[in-house]
């Protein structure tokens, strides 16, 4: 929906990644790219709008990192900071400031924060009992225990959620807790913490959200809202016992810090106060438009607790829009860090160099704005080639390279107008609107696809006009044909931007002008006569067959290794008697010769010396061993096996196998020679 009210200014804000890891596709579909889209657009509109962004350097997972690695929680939040700040140069997010919530302008800004709300009686003070690990002299945060889940018997079940069964948990609710630090079982701990109450902002809430934004927000994003306010807020906790984080500011506090969740968010308070000394006219002015860009998993955090918290402190703005993606999925599977299984950012860089606009493109055309969608690197390669290399790059050189073939790179000047050419001018000029339109109502997706429309409205025209034919008859035609062409182009250059800023600035400098002001886009004269443009290149490039295939291949070789790692032995077969065991009459033998069996995928038959006799055996090895490799193997046989007709061959006996995690079958033989006919005992 385009705005109703009037703004002075915009104050544009990202998720702040959490800097235990690199961004990947699901980051940047979600959040980062429709963000960078809208402030592109904003910028050119020439509205005052600051951009920002920053990581968020507290909580658990990151001391958890760092204990695991050996490492202070600064050197783990140094390293992932420089990774993701370089990746958002490199890919063009144009954050007006990308900032940190471990430097000090953010612990003082918190901190600042944090005392108003105190001094205000804003926060209400529990003591209770926490679970405690004796040993390291530590309250347990949830990811600091483990234990097996009450509801599908998981082991491994963390204090917030069972990761098997996705039960989101109570660390009081594991059976057999256990302090994921020293191995102990935890003790319970008196310990004083300080509460947002939110059901004192549920009227507020109600008003806010249920009664003024159900037209203008999305369904997801309302809809999961009112789910909540409607099942009642509760009380939550503002600190907790971490020695990583703001240091809870007031006597009595010591070893408390600020909670991650409610500190995050002030990240983007204090990083614009780095920015601009006029940082209150972003926040505290009504005349402001305050827009959060978020991920599914953080609307409840940025439309009711942060908002809650702004509503407390007193003095600042509430936001007017906070979009939010669905999920993006990657070849069918749920994208997981934990797994390896995502397309990471600064991987992309280094393997497609220089197509920062490709993946921006396809994440724009596939965003999940109203439900989980699947990114595939077939649909990638297919977009690439035929849409933005068919469509868009198609048109542009078409129509350059003709003006530096028949006018040596100077445009031509229109002449009389066909009825056809009428209209197409006429059409022009109502893409800036439309794509405005889409774009301030925050669907990316129908704005790129308009964007889309006026390359197609232009490769149509110039197919339909066919200069390359008419100019052996007729050259003036040509000249208006091509100048037409020429002002689709142009006005490319304006209103392809927000969404592909590489691409379009190099068609600027072809161009040979410098057009980014959007009020200027569906001018049909653009290009003057005359203006020399320069020289053209392809805006982009094929994607071949091979680029993708390794791309596919390093992700299902990750989901092998994810597999084996994760590999559960099988539990054990009921108890036999010792008798039983000693009836087994295991030798080492050495095959003298292998031979696949016709017509079957599994079986081998094998030639074995037991040291007793020379025996046939038929084996299900075929499918992991060539017969030439295994010729002269040692190998643990089951002599005294009954013999067994096997596809006409009598087999007799059974070579020994172990089944590997991932289902591949490994000899089990002596690691080092033996005589054969040696008994396994």
């Amino acid at each position: 929906m385009m705005e109703e009210k009037h703004f002075e200014r915009y104050t544009v804000t990202t998720a702040l990644p959490y800097a235990n890891g690199p961004v990947h596709i699901g980051h940047l579909a979600g959040v980062y790219i429709p963000a960078d889209i809208y402030v592109r657009y904003l910028r050119a509109c020439q509205r005052d709008v600051v951009f920002i962004g920053g990581s968020d350097e507290h909580g658990v997972p990151i001391t958890i990192k760092a204990r695991k690695e050996g490492v202070s929680p600064q050197d783990v939040v140094d390293k992932y900071h420089g990774v993701i700040k370089k990746s958002f140069e490199e890919f063009g997010i144009s954050f007006d400031i990308y900032s940190r919530t471990s430097n000090e302008m953010h612990h003082k800004t918190a901190s600042e924060f944090f005392k108003k709300l105190y001094d205000d009686g804003a926060f209400i003070e529990k003591t209770n009992e926490q679970l405690y690990d004796a040993e390291n002299n530590m309250f347990l945060a949830d990811r600091y225990i483990t234990g097996t889940c009450p509801h599908c018997g998981n082991e491994k079940a963390y204090g917030d959620q069972c990761e098997s069964c996705g039960t989101s948990l109570n660390a009081t609710d594991l059976i057999n807790p256990k302090s994921a630090i020293s191995g102990n079982v935890p003790e319970m701990k008196e310990t004083k913490h300080w509460y947002l109450p939110l059901d004192q902002y549920e009227p507020w809430l109600k008003e806010w959200i249920i009664e003024g934004h159900k037209d203008d927000w999305r369904p997801n994003v309302y809809g999961q809202c009112k789910s909540w306010i409607d099942n009642g807020l509760h009380p939550r906790a503002v600190t907790r016992d971490l020695d990583w984080g703001v240091q809870v500011p007031i006597d009595g506090a010591d070893g408390k810090v600020l909670y991650v969740w409610f500190d995050a968010p002030i990240g983007y308070i204090s990083a614009t106060k780095e920015l601009t000394p006029d940082w209150e006219k972003y926040w505290k002015d009504e005349k402001t438009k305050l827009v959060h860009f978020i991920g599914k998993d953080n609307i409840v955090f940025h439309c009711i607790i942060f908002p809650a918290m702004l509503k407390a402190e007193g003095s600042y703005i509430m936001p007017d829009n906070v979009p939010s993606n669905e999920f993006l999925n990657l070849e069918g599977d749920k994208i997981s860090t934990s797994r390896n299984w995502a397309v990471w950012l600064h991987e992309y860089l280094t393997d497609f160099p220089e197509k920062q606009d490709v993946l921006r493109y396809v994440l724009t055309a596939t965003a999940p704005e109203t439900k989980d969608n699947d990114f595939t690197w077939k649909d990638f390669q297919t977009r690439n080639n035929s849409e933005l290399v068919g469509i868009l790059g198609n048109f542009v050189n078409r129509a350059l390279v003709l003006t530096q073939k028949y006018y040596d790179g100077k445009v031509p000047a229109r002449g009389e107008l066909t009825d056809f050419d009428t209209q197409v001018l006429e059409e022009i000029k109502t893409f800036p609107g439309r794509i405005s339109k889409a774009i301030e109502g925050y669907h990316f997706r129908e704005a790129l696809r308009e964007t889309m429309n006026l390359a197609r409205l232009g490769n149509k025209y110039l197919a339909d006009t066919e200069p390359w034919k008419v100019i052996k008859t007729n050259e003036e035609r040509v000249k208006t044909i091509l100048n037409i062409a020429l002002q689709i182009v142009a006005n490319l250059g304006i209103l392809a931007d927000p969404f592909l800023p590489f691409s379009m600035n190099k068609l600027r400098n072809m161009l040979g002008v410098d057009l980014q002001i959007w009020d200027k886009a569906g001018d049909i004269d653009l290009l003057k006569a005359d203006h020399q443009i320069n020289k053209s290149s392809l805006l982009f490039e094929q994607i071949e067959d091979s680029a993708i295939d390794e791309q596919v291949n390093r992700l299902f070789e990750t989901k092998a290794q994810n597999e084996i790692a994760n590999h559960v032995a099988k539990p054990a077969k009921s108890n036999i008697e010792f008798d039983d065991f000693a009836k087994l009459d295991i030798r080492v033998g050495t095959i003298l010769e292998a031979e696949k069996v016709a017509k079957t995928k599994k079986l081998m038959k094998l030639l074995v010396d037991t040291g007793i006799d020379k025996r046939t055996v038929v084996s299900g090895i075929a499918e992991y061993y060539e017969a030439q490799d295994i010729i002269g193997k040692q190998v643990s046989i089951l002599v005294n096996l009954a013999p067994k007709s096997l596809r006409g061959i009598e087999s007799q006996g059974m070579i020994l196998m172990a089944e590997d995690a991932d289902g591949k079958l490994v000899f089990v033989a002596p690691n080092q020679n033996t005589k054969v006919g040696s008994e396994i005992k």
